[in-house]
C-alpha cells in the first residue's frame, strides 16, 4: 500500500506521497461535452490528482 496522507484544513491542501514525480499547474479547457487538461506526453498511464481551485 502507497504511503499517502491528503490533508485539507483552514483552506490549506496539503499533500504527502513518496512518489510525487511532478506537480504541474494546468487551466482546464472545453473538450466536446466535458473538460481536460493537457499534461506532457511523458505521464500517460501514470497516476494524477486534480485538484479543482477558483
Amino acid at each position: 500500500m502507497p504511503s499517502r496522507k491528503v490533508e485539507v484544513t483552514n483552506k490549506e491542501f496539503k499533500l504527502t506521497d513518496k512518489k510525487v514525480v511532478a506537480v504541474l499547474d494546468r487551466t482546464v479547457t472545453p473538450f466536446g461535452n466535458s473538460a481536460k487538461a493537457d499534461v506532457p506526453v511523458k505521464y500517460v498511464g501514470k497516476r494524477a490528482y486534480v485538484v479543482v481551485l477558483d
